[in-house]
């Protein structure tokens, strides 16, 4: 068989066009995906033909040619990578002989960019970045910013409590989203829908009280933008009931289906002494059975405060990461009720650091147009004060200074430990912001776990790895 002989094309039954044939460039050996088993030399190296039938008895043909292992693209284009992922993956029949991440698809320059704004706009800068962790990107950079300022022992005790409850809401959504794409890279469209549902109640609660549901920049150097008020307490709090019953939904989903099972259990393995060389945090880590969690190692606003449990599994598996990220839904329930009765204890207090060089001149307030300035503040730097409209507009145009040197902060993402390390110049803008994103790190995880199991056991590791494309390119 020669690619060029039209005549043989329409011996089996059409030319390449009309069914449909794709090539793949691995020299010395092509597939071509038409017809029956079949085998020729073009140019010296083998061309193998195949046309359904089963897998096995494709690759001991195969096999009999000596043909190499072929190599395939699953991405970046693909619904089963979590965004514009592209894995490389070195094949023997269905066999992942080896596999690669190729990223940087969705570079967007945050770092970057962020070197040419002040520290407070640095906050829509990094809360793009994992795009379903908005508010864990913003607490990271804010609390380094706050090392540097020398501040964090002055910011209020409302702003932190304020703090982890949105985090913590933040949480649960995030592993919903993991919980609800994982299962839908299954089959599974129902845990897709319901995992959505639910995270859409916390949605309703963030746009209230930040006026966005995405990408909030609500956490500022110092505090956060504005109060969380009762009635955004009450709103949530009437969902809880919901909330609850959706979550058990998908524990029943989930938990016992001998279908995810059969795909889950003993599928995207990967060690603790694994682990430890990749650098994995997060749910990865503790189902290797280490208790690794921030919050309890290193506690940051005020989480030492809290009663909570670190969740863990020992089976190591990608069917271990789901049991944990359902645990810990319940277990950012119960802080979330902690944080909301704190909240409600003290209304009134504060939400942003006393020092007027360095805390946002306005506070918000929801009015009849949704977010803008406090009437009373207009109502001083319009046409009361010049000094306060003087310090409003250098504030906010120029921007506080930082003192030079360098800090770093870190915090528990939903998928692992997130760093920022940040560097001043003693200027108004940053001299330099990394941000150590778990996904990224997480990632190298994807090699490990998927090298010697089946192509179709790719999606369930890379799907159990959690990761985000913003938060790997930034």
């Amino acid at each position: 068989m020669a690619t060029t002989n039209s005549a043989d094309e329409q011996t089996r039954g059409g030319t390449q066009a009309d069914q449909g044939a794709a090539y793949l460039d691995s020299t010395p050996t092509d597939l071509y995906a038409e017809g029956g088993p079949t085998s020729d030399s073009v140019d010296g190296g083998a061309v193998f033909t195949a046309g359904g039938g089963d897998w096995d008895d494709i690759a001991k043909d195969v096999a009999t040619l000596g043909a190499e292992r072929i190599v395939v693209n699953m991405g970046p284009q693909h619904p089963s990578t979590h965004g514009v992922l592209r894995l490389i993956l070195e094949l023997d029949g269905e066999t992942v002989r080896e596999a690669r991440a190729g990223i940087g698809y969705l570079h967007t320059g945050i770092e970057k960019n962020m070197e040419f704004r002040t520290w407070v706009q640095g906050t829509t800068f990094c809360t793009r970045m994992d795009y379903l962790t908005p508010i864990f990107n913003e607490t990271a950079y804010c609390l380094s910013v706050e090392k540097l300022l020398g501040i964090t022992d002055q910011i209020p005790r409302r702003a932190s409590d304020i703090r982890v409850l949105m985090m913590e809401l933040n949480r649960i959504g995030s592993h919903l989203i993991a919980l609800a794409t994982g299962g839908m890279e299954l089959g599974a469209t129902t845990v897709m829908t319901v995992g959505f549902r639910e995270r859409e109640r916390l949605l309703r609660f963030f746009e209230a009280v930040s006026g966005l549901r995405m990408n909030n920049a609500y956490v500022r150097p110092g505090g956060v933008a504005q109060d969380v008020l009762p009635e955004h307490l009450d709103q949530f709090e009437s969902e809880l009931p919901a909330l609850r019953r959706g979550i058990g939904e998908l524990e029943k989903l989930l938990l016992e289906s001998p279908v995810l099972k059969g795909r889950t259990v003993d599928v995207g393995y990967l060690s603790l002494a694994n682990c430890m060389a990749l650098g994995i945090t997060g749910p990865i880590l503790r189902s290797t059975g280490l208790p690794h969690d921030l919050r309890k190692d290193q506690p940051y606003c005020g989480y030492e405060t809290y009663d909570f449990d670190v969740i863990t599994r020992r089976d190591m598996d990608a069917y271990s990461r789901i049991c944990i990220r359902l645990d810990e839904i319940w277990q950012s329930l119960r802080i979330a009720e902690q944080a909301i009765a704190r909240l409600r204890a003290s209304q009134g207090e504060p939400v942003m650091v006393a020092d007027k060089k360095i805390a946002w001149p306005a506070q918000l307030s929801v009015g009849a147009d949704g977010q803008g300035n406090s009437l009373d503040h207009i109502r001083e730097i319009m046409g009361e004060s010049m000094e306060a409209l003087i310090h409003h507009f250098k504030l906010v145009t120029e921007g506080f200074r930082v003192p030079p040197g360098q800090a770093y902060a870190a915090v528990e993402s939903p998928k692992g430990e997130l760093g920022v390390h940040a560097v001043s110049d003693g200027g108004t803008r940053p001299y330099r912001v990394h941000f150590r994103d778990p996904s990224f790190n997480n990632l190298q995880a994807a090699s490990a776990m998927s090298e010697g199991s089946l192509v179709a056991d790719v999606i369930v590791a890379v799907a159990s790895i959690d990761p985000v494309m913003g938060g790997v390119d930034r």
